[in-house]
């Protein structure tokens, strides 16, 4: 049977391993109650048992670095709670408990809703072992050109080119439309190739307008970048309320749902980039190499296990045991689009899509609208996290592109400094300042984004 999807839409939402997030769902590779893992505590090595948290804005922010990683998949998976620790030596045991916490199966009601409801995907691991950037590079990409390291700070980062052909590029290529709804600052402009297509790029807003529309007018792909900044911050990376983001997810998922022809004809992808210091049971596998630059890192070792839910009514519910990573999303839209190759690691990925073509007819028993949840505001930060403080430096690498297309260099050179001047009084000025200076590139760069800066 054919696959019956016309349009593809992505949420990617951060720092969650499968186990906090999905581990109490029934039938999934998740958490035993009766026989919960543990991690040994440091410097005394008193067991720190899994068990149910109801912490919604975790702090300090767990670490999750190459090296992070290495340890804490050590074991295996025995170093999560001693990398925590010797990160953060003066927090308390209860702090240090969270690294082994998980979600009681309801508390995330939006998210375990729709797990129960759909296919859940409980062998998804992210595509390295590494940070936020490189494992979101790999699900535009399928690469991350050697790279593992976020951009080091504010003021000296550790910024590369990125100019490896993307997935977005093989969709223009073909006529497939597109577009990347994002919150305030979408990570995937880092892409240089993205630059050649800045007018797809558009405000949560125009989403939400979009899915109201007729299925035809929809992108045929869709990737959504939550809000990584402010009081609105949603991606769920600590210390952020993690229910913001289950209101998101509600949000997007009740925008399909609402309009039944598109709702017909649509696959929605909820994904977490990486696991962000959480702990998980399952120890990741070998991969495969997706390019030969291997300064950093081999790329041969998948990432910790990350939550992962296809949502469709052509999809019945159940538990998906393949082994995916970021790739396999890649691997699903270029086989079904016929777009071409995106390197190794795309071409050995295994797709999911055998799983939308089982049915005869669309189901009717999906759920309708879902409650939005009310959350807390993310209090103003006294430390960006180093999502922050990459697209922050980056956004201070933007400051060159606005001032090549200024027409009045003058004014655009005072206006660069003010900007600077400004995003020196504090971390929440830093956020505020390189979103101001995404909208200016926008506008610098394309004719119509003024208007998707300031929608």
């Amino acid at each position: 049977m054919a696959d019956p999807i016309e349009h593809v839409v992505v949420l990617m939402l951060e720092n969650n391993s499968f186990d906090r997030m999905l581990g109490a769902i029934p039938g999934v590779d998740g958490v035993d109650p009766a026989h919960p893992q543990s991690n040994p505590d440091f410097p005394v090595p008193t067991p720190v048992l899994q068990a149910v948290t109801t912490e919604r804005a975790m702090t300090p922010d767990p670490e999750h670095e190459l090296d992070d990683i290495l340890r804490q998949i050590d074991g295996p998976c025995t170093g999560f709670v001693t990398d925590f620790s010797q990160h953060y030596p003066q927090t308390l045991p209860a702090q240090r408990a969270e690294i082994m916490g998980y979600y009681a199966r309801g508390f995330l009601g939006v998210l375990h809703k729709l797990a129960e409801s759909f296919a859940v995907c409980d062998h998804w691991f992210s595509s390295l072992p590494g940070p936020t950037w490189p494992n979101r590079f790999f699900v535009h990409s399928g690469t991350s050109l050697g790279h593992v390291k976020m951009p080091n700070g504010v003021f000296h980062p550790n910024l590369h080119v990125y100019d490896q052909p993307t997935v977005y590029q093989r969709l223009s290529e073909q006529g497939v439309d597109w577009a990347i709804y994002f919150g305030d600052f979408p990570q995937s402009i880092v892409l240089t190739q993205q630059w050649l297509h800045l007018d797809r790029y558009h405000p949560m807003a125009r989403f939400f307008e979009a899915a109201q529309g007729s299925a035809d007018s929809f992108p045929q792909y869709s990737f959504i970048e939550p809000t990584y900044f402010g009081a609105s911050q949603n991606d769920q990376h600590p210390p952020s309320d993690v229910v913001a983001g289950e209101a998101l997810i509600a949000q997007v998922y009740n925008a399909l749902r609402s309009n039944t022809e598109l709702w017909q004809k649509t696959l929605l992808v909820i994904l977490y980039d990486e696991h962000g210091g959480f702990y998980d049971h399952v120890p990741p596998g070998a991969a495969v190499p997706p390019d030969g630059n291997t300064d950093e890192f081999a790329f041969n070792l998948y990432g910790v296990r990350v939550p992962a839910v296809l949502i469709s009514p052509w999809i019945d519910q159940q538990v998906i045991r393949d082994v995916f990573d970021h790739t396999s999303l890649l691997k699903y839209v270029t086989d079904k689009w016929g777009l071409g190759p995106l390197g190794a690691r795309t071409a050995s990925a295994q797709s999911f899509g055998k799983y939308l073509n089982t049915r005869a007819t669309a189901r009717t028993d999906t759920p309708g609208p879902l409650a939005v949840p009310a959350f807390t505001a993310t209090p103003k930060a006294t430390e960006a996290n180093a999502n922050q403080n990459s697209l922050v430096a980056f956004s201070r690498f933007l400051e060159t592109s606005i001032a090549s297309s200024a027409t009045d260099i003058d004014q655009t050179l005072h206006d660069i400094g003010a900007r600077l001047v400004k995003s020196m009084q504090d971390d929440g000025h830093h956020a505020e300042v390189a979103v101001e200076r995404l909208g200016e590139f926008l506008k610098s760069r394309t004719s119509g984004a003024a208007a998707v800066a300031g929608s």
